[in-house]
């Protein structure tokens, strides 16, 4: 860390020297312009940054099938708004995996292709994206495959499990495009200006985001066992829907807490939204009693779902201990 004294110059302007190994490192002379971002009592200094479009390159030479669709899914989430993939060769699986990627991504589509390479567009204008309605659409699909997965489960429906499958990647492409904006916010002050949202604000919904996608896993997981469940018992499929119910409410408490923009009911949604986890563990070990009665292969599907549904609820408490710290007063 260095110190700097502020001076005054002309009557009226302060002024402070930058240290000169800063400036060197990051091309910061004499007639550069420098931008200012305050931030309640900071403020931060950072070179005029370069508003084109960034363009990265990748080797794929080695890479193929789920490797090759993460790493291009890494470069997106990395901030890269063009991305060209090289190889010596671009070999048809390897076309196939990409095809994935940006089928997996949020206006991401393939721009050329050659034999050695295929390059990749983001098409968003990055100051049109919003994480707070990101995170909210994520809470919208999570919540509703929540109680499609159960429906599914109880009225033995195929179509609707398929259905609850499907809509994970739509959850999977808006938890990667959460994570997109925030990584740029830590970049770069001013794509949180740009945003209206502060970094601290950011960090609270990147991480709601994350409980958001793992209940969406857990939806799809109860889908999957749905499908291969026959008719279950009258009184266990009323245990699990009052169970879903109360993990529902967890969820909708703790999202409610989040988006909340008075404190006190940020405060009390949060810890009502806790204390109903609380009671949903008691629950649980109702319906793991019930399910002794029942055939083995049955009961251990059962209880996966069972696990699935506290497991949400465990997530929506995440949720609403983000909600608290992000209404509790700042220093």
């Amino acid at each position: 860390m260095e110190t700097r004294k502020v001076q005054v110059t002309g009557g009226s302007t302060y002024t402070v020297s930058l240290p000169k190994s800063w400036a060197t490192e990051n091309d910061v002379s004499a007639g550069t312009t420098v931008e200012f971002y305050p931030e309640d009592d900071a403020l931060l200094l950072t070179p005029t940054s370069d508003t084109e479009r960034q363009r990265g390159t990748l080797d794929v030479s080695d890479l193929e099938g789920e490797r090759l669709t993460r790493a291009v899914m890494t470069m997106y989430v990395s901030g890269f708004d063009v991305i060209a993939l090289e190889a010596g060769r671009i070999t048809t699986d390897q076309r196939s995996a990409i095809r994935d990627a940006t089928q997996g991504l949020v206006g991401v589509e393939v721009l050329e292709e050659t034999t050695d390479s295929v390059v990749i567009q983001d098409l968003l204008d990055s100051s049109e994206l919003s994480i707070v309605n990101a995170v909210s659409r994520m809470r919208l699909i999570a919540n509703s495959m929540l109680a499609d997965a159960l429906r599914a489960l109880i009225e033995n429906d195929d179509d609707i499990a398929r259905d609850v499958i499907d809509r994970d990647d739509d959850v999977d492409r808006l938890w990667l495009v959460v994570s997109r904006i925030f990584r740029a916010t830590l970049r770069s002050p001013r794509a949180a200006e740009e945003l209206g949202v502060s970094r601290e604000d950011c960090f609270d919904y990147h991480s709601s985001a994350r409980q958001l996608e793992r209940v969406a896993d857990h939806a799809a997981k109860i889908a999957t066992l749905a499908r291969k469940l026959e008719e279950i018992p009258g009184d266990v499929a009323d245990a699990l829907q009052a169970l879903h119910d109360d993990a529902a409410d967890v969820l909708e408490k703790s999202m409610d807490a989040l988006f909340a923009d008075d404190g006190a009911e940020a405060n009390r949604l949060g810890h009502e939204a806790l204390e109903s986890v609380l009671e949903i563990d008691q629950h649980t070990r109702t319906i793991d009693d019930m399910l002794r009665d029942l055939e083995p292969v049955q009961a251990q599907s059962l209880g996966l779902i069972v696990d699935s549904l506290s497991r949400s609820a465990d997530y929506g408490g995440n949720i609403a201990e983000t909600a608290l710290q992000k209404a509790a007063p700042r220093p």
